[in-house]
């Protein structure tokens, strides 16, 4: 009895491992000719989404590192200061803008592929008020 059960859990489990390679491939923009519209449509959204979450979290991570990178400049900034006192040196002044610049929030990105030579691009991430 105990074998048969084994046996049915294998199939159910090949079945299952099938399904999820099958719709693996699907995700990855193979085996697509079968599907229908509404498929097709099921499958952008998902990956959308998923893109979306993707954005989400490196925007997420990039913040933490900024705000850890302002903090180390901070902690310089009044090191040096230290030292160009002990020194006997006037104190560095900062500019007022180079301070604190505001992050802009960059919530979506749009992708593109361009094919041809190299072309020069200009992206701000920060801005000034």
């Amino acid at each position: 009895m105990s074998r048969n059960h084994s046996k049915e859990e294998t199939v159910d489990m090949a079945k299952k491992i099938e399904l999820l390679e099958a719709s693996k491939r699907k995700l990855l923009g193979e085996c697509l000719d079968s599907c229908s519209i509404e498929e097709l449509q099921q499958i952008e959204d998902e990956l959308e989404q998923s893109l979306s979450n993707i954005r989400t979290q490196k925007n997420h991570l990039f913040k933490g590192h900024i705000e850890r990178l302002r903090e180390q400049e901070r902690i310089l900034l009044e090191e040096n200061g230290k030292l160009r006192e002990k020194c006997g040196l006037p104190p560095l002044l900062v500019p007022a803008k180079q301070q604190s610049l505001p992050m802009v929030e960059i919530s979506e990105v749009e992708t593109e592929l361009f094919i041809g030579p190299p072309e020069r691009r200009t992206v701000r991430y920060l801005s000034e008020k």
